[in-house]
Order: structure tokens, then C-alpha cells, then sequence
């Protein structure tokens, strides 16, 4: 005597089984979590308590200001990050067949902005570390 399960077909089926599959994930996720709670050593010592950083123990009040000009060198990493991003996939379409010179000039125009902008930020003193 055999059984089938019948597949899940219909509109809803494939919803039921991400809603299943997503059931059995937090199932698993609460059963592990709640496993180390009950394990775990729960022993704490002022010690323990003690807030933590990179090995050096805390000094002083929780309060401290850091210079907006670090946010500006973030930004500007992020600028020449997304840069590197355009350049790759230019590189690969500028060699195919057709594309050439439609995009040689659109990574020429795109440059240019970013020139402009590097422009900018070097004649406001931006690019400089003091």
C-alpha cells in the first residue's frame, strides 16, 4: 500500500510552501536560541559587566565629537567605489560589437562629472588632510 502526498498546485501553492518553509526556519531559529539560553553559564561579574572596546578599557564620559570632515572622505569613497562599480561593466560592453562609441562617450560624460565634482571638492580644501 502506497501513499502519495499530493503536490501543492494552484494559485496559493507555492505561497503555502514559503509559509511552511518559513515556518520550520523560526522553529529552528527559536530552538536554537532558546537551547542556549537554558545551556549557557550565566555568571555575571562586574567584570563581565564591563563594557568592552578593541582591548582597551574605557576612559572618560560616553560623549565624544568626531569631525564632520571624515564623512566627507567616506563620501568620497563611496563616490569612487560606485565609479569602480560603472567602470567594470563598461569595460566588458565597450569591446562588443556596435557599442563602441556610444559608450566611449557616455563613460566620457560620466567622467567628466566626476571630474567636475573631484574639482570641486579640491578647490573647497576638502581633499585635504589636516
Amino acid at each position: 500500500m502506497t501513499t502519495e502526498v499530493a503536490p501543492v498546485d494552484g494559485y496559493f501553492g507555492g505561497y503555502a510552501l514559503v509559509a511552511v518553509l518559513l515556518l520550520v526556519g523560526v522553529a529552528i531559529f527559536a530552538v536554537a536560541v532558546g537551547a542556549n539560553r537554558v545551556l549557557r553559564p550565566a555568571r555575571p561579574t562586574p567584570q563581565k559587566l564591563l563594557t568592552y572596546e578593541c582591548g582597551v578599557d574605557p576612559v572618560g564620559g560616553g560623549w565624544a565629537q568626531s569631525y564632520v570632515r571624515y564623512y566627507v572622505f567616506t563620501f568620497l569613497y563611496v563616490v569612487f567605489a560606485v565609479d569602480a562599480v560603472f567602470l567594470f561593466p563598461w569595460a566588458t560592453v565597450f569591446d562588443a560589437p556596435g557599442f563602441g562609441i556610444t559608450t566611449l562617450v557616455e563613460m566620457f560624460v560620466f567622467l567628466g562629472f566626476l571630474a567636475v565634482g573631484i574639482l570641486y571638492a579640491w578647490r573647497k580644501g576638502v581633499l585635504i588632510w589636516v
